[in-house]
């Protein structure tokens, strides 16, 4: 299940997306976030959902690849979904000893996996497209008014950017120690839950120690290459808005305004 994880990983390609500028990207992709949240009703999510599909179309990403990253999160999303079944009170549809499933709790059920289904493919397609370097400098450039107060916007942009490309190298790590205590005989699937917390210390200490060595040997790496931080630091490539980024800003706006409308004058289904 561990190879299955994808978040962080970035998936180089000449696509139109993949040529946004970095700082575009990260603007819609909030705005993608909070029009899922702002969406009440299930045109307002299949309208967010359709335009994921989209993207991925016009990124040339895999579909499966996303299909791959969601099966971690299935565990979440039904328990989510499960949650808002049987503890949101409204009209009852079945009823069995204490548990009881709602109208309201249903739809609600079904909105949340919707919203956290596009989410995860809302975000993921930002770090399939977009390369560290040119997130973290993407980040560093919308956070840079911070500067004035003497806020370290190029130190956070760069530690947010290096533990986002390690989740990938970090799963990678745990599965082949898992592999390697299974080989000398580990039980980790089976016995109580406690049993199980026990089994995963033989797994949490050499992950632990493996992501020090790691950190250090980076840190290394940047001190030799003399590496101090934000200050007077130069680019190879300069961030500029191009021709791409307009049309994805009015594709944005467009996107938000037809979330406003359904809100306001669809009807609610279901």
């Amino acid at each position: 299940m561990l190879s299955n994880i994808t978040i962080g990983q970035y998936f180089p390609g000449n696509s139109f997306i993949h040529k946004m500028d970095p700082r575009m990207k990260i603007i819609l992709t909030l705005v993608y976030i909070v029009m899922l949240f702002v969406a009440g009703n299930f045109i307002g999510l299949l309208v967010g959902m359709l335009v994921s599909v989209v993207l991925y179309f016009v990124s040339r990403v895999p579909i499966k690849m996303i299909l791959k990253s969601m099966k971690p999160v299935l565990p979440i999303v039904l328990f989510t979904a499960i949650l808002n079944m049987f503890f949101i009170s409204g009209e009852p549809l079945w009823q069995f000893w204490i548990f009881t499933i709602t109208r309201e709790g249903l739809r609600l059920a079904i909105i949340m996996a919707i919203r956290i289904v596009c989410l995860i493919a809302g975000t993921s397609l930002m770090t399939y497209t977009t390369s560290p370097i040119a997130l973290t400098d993407g980040i560093e450039s919308l956070l840079s008014p911070l500067k004035k107060i003497k806020f370290p916007v190029h130190e956070l942009a760069m530690m947010m950017t290096i533990a986002l490309r390690f989740i990938p190298t970090l799963i990678e790590e745990t599965d082949k120690i898992m592999s390697a205590q299974k080989a000398r005989g580990a039980d980790l699937g089976t016995g109580s839950l406690i049993q199980r917390m026990k089994a995963l210390i033989p797994i949490l200490i050499p992950l632990f120690v493996s992501a020090f060595r790691r950190a250090d040997e980076l840190a290394l790496a940047m001190e030799s290459r003399c590496y101090h931080g934000g200050e007077g630091r130069t680019r190879m490539k300069k961030l500029t808005y191009g021709y791409r980024d307009g049309i994805a800003l009015a594709c944005g706006l467009v996107f938000i305004a037809g979330i406003i409308l359904i809100n306001l004058y669809a009807p609610v289904i279901f």
